[in-house]
C-alpha cells in the first residue's frame, strides 16, 4: 500500500450514499479528495465531490476500472462486485476491507459459519435452500427466515410464526434462525489498522420500529451494566480479530433476557449505529475509517456525552420534492444537530436524514429526541 502523505493520494469509495457524504466530511480534513463510484447520478455524494463517476458499483469492469488507479478503495455499501475487487488487490491496489471479507460479509449463511467456527456466541440456526424444506422445522416455529444475500435495512428478513406463514416464505437460498427473546438490541463500532491495532467504541443500544424493522432510535450509553458493556466490547474486538480485517466493522447485537449477549449480523463499513459518534466523541466513525485505511493510528473513541440518535425518514403519504418542516422548532436547542442526506425526492420511510442529540444526561437527551420526532417532518 502506497503510503498516504500527500493531497496527490487517490482514494476510491464504492458508493455515493450518505455514508459516502459523512465520509466525505472527514476526508476534507486529511485534504484527501475521494473518487466516488454510484449508479445515481443524483446520489448524495454528487454535489460534493469533484471526482464522481456514474457506474454499477455490481458490475466487474466498472469497478475494475474505477479502481485500476487508485491507491486505496473502500466501500460504504457491501453489495459491490468482489470478483473485481479481488483482482485490484492482486494487482497491487489497496482494498479495505479486503474482498474476502466482504464476501463472507455479503452472505449471512457464511457469516453465521464463521460465528460457529470462531466460538462467537449466535443464535442458532439451519440453512434453507428452498422454500419446501421449511416444512421440516415447523416445530421450531416461531422463527426468523433470513435470505442469505442482498438483504438489508429490514429487506430480506421474515418472520414465521407458524405453518401457515411457510407460503409467504423466501424461496431463494436462506437461513433459519431461532427467533431470541431479547431483552435488548445493541451494537458496539470496532475499528482495526494494518498493523493490527483496534479499538471499540461504547455500546449502542437500539429501539426499532416494529412495523418497518428499522432502527428508530438509538442512544449511549446504553441502558447495561458495566459487565455486559465490557463483555460486549470484548466480543466486538474478537470478531474483529478473527476476520483480521482493516477497517471499519459493525457488530450488531441482542442482548438475552437471560442476560447473554449473542451477535446477530456484521456490517464492514460505517454504520446508521455510528452516527452520533459525529458529535458525541472524541473521534468520530468516520475519522476512524479513514484512519484505518489509511493505517494511521486510531483515534481516541471516548464518549464526551450521552447522545441520542435518530432516524428522519419520509412521511407516509409523500413522495416528491423533499419539504422539510419543523426545523426551527428544534434547532433552537444547540445541542440538536441535524443531518440531511441531499436526497431531492422523498418517499414514504425512506432515509432523509438522521439527528443527533446530546445531554449531560441520558434521559434528558431521549426527551428531546422525542420532542424532534414530533416537530420534524418530511414531505413533498
Amino acid at each position: 500500500m502506497k503510503k498516504f502523505d500527500s493531497a496527490a493520494f487517490k482514494l476510491g469509495v464504492l458508493g455515493g450514499g450518505q455514508l459516502g457524504k459523512m465520509l466525505i466530511q472527514s476526508a476534507m480534513d486529511f485534504g484527501i479528495e475521494l473518487h466516488v463510484l454510484d449508479p445515481d447520478p443524483n446520489a448524495s455524494c454528487s454535489n460534493y465531490c469533484k471526482h464522481f463517476s456514474v457506474g454499477s458499483f455490481q458490475d466487474y469492469d466498472s469497478v475494475y476500472q474505477f479502481g485500476k488507479n487508485m491507491d486505496v478503495v473502500t466501500i460504504e455499501i457491501e453489495n459491490v462486485n468482489v470478483a473485481a475487487l479481488k483482482q485490484l488487490a492482486t494487482e497491487g491496489v489497496a482494498v479495505y476491507p479486503q474482498p474476502e471479507i466482504i464476501e463472507l460479509i455479503q452472505d449471512k449463511g457464511l457469516q453465521k459459519q464463521f460465528f460457529v467456527q470462531n466460538a462467537i456466541p449466535t443464535a442458532p440456526f439451519v440453512f434453507i435452500h428452498q422454500k419446501e424444506e421449511l416444512e421440516k422445522y415447523t416445530d421450531s416455529f416461531p422463527a426468523i427466515q433470513k435470505l442469505r444475500k442482498a438483504g438489508y435495512d429490514g429487506k430480506g428478513v421474515f418472520k414465521i410464526n407458524s405453518a401457515e406463514d411457510i407460503a409467504k416464505g423466501f424461496s431463494e437460498p436462506s437461513i433459519l434462525e431461532e427467533r431470541i427473546d431479547f431483552e435488548k438490541e445493541l451494537a458496539v463500532i470496532v475499528a482495526r489498522n494494518a498493523k493490527g491495532d483496534i479499538t471499540a467504541y461504547d455500546v449502542v443500544e437500539m429501539e426499532f420500529s416494529p412495523t418497518l424493522n428499522l432502527v428508530e432510535l438509538l442512544f449511549s450509553p446504553a441502558k447495561i451494566t458495566p459487565e455486559q458493556e465490557q463483555n460486549a466490547k470484548e466480543i466486538a474486538m474478537r470478531v474483529m480479530d478473527k476476520l483480521q480485517m482493516v477497517g471499519l466493522l459493525a457488530v450488531e447485537m441482542f442482548l438475552t433476557k437471560s442476560g447473554e449477549i449473542l451477535v446477530n449480523e456484521l456490517a464492514p463499513r460505517p454504520h446508521n449505529s455510528g452516527h452520533h459518534t459525529i458529535e458525541a466523541c472524541v473521534t468520530s466513525q468516520y475519522e476512524q475509517h479513514l484512519r484505518a485505511i489509511l493505517n494511521l493510528p486510531l483515534g481516541d473513541t471516548k464518549l464526551l456525552q450521552a447522545a441520542v440518535m435518530i432516524n428522519i425518514l419520509g412521511d407516509v403519504g409523500y413522495t416528491g420534492p423533499a419539504k422539510y418542516i419543523g426545523l426551527d422548532a428544534i434547532t433552537a436547542d444547540s445541542q440538536v444537530h441535524v443531518h440531511l442526506y441531499s436526497k431531492a425526492i422523498t418517499k414514504p420511510h425512506r432515509k432523509m436524514g438522521h439527528v443527533t442529540i446530546l445531554d449531560s444526561e441520558l434521559e434528558k437527551a431521549i426527551d428531546k429526541a422525542k420532542f424532534v420526532q414530533s416537530k420534524l417532518k418530511i414531505q413533498a
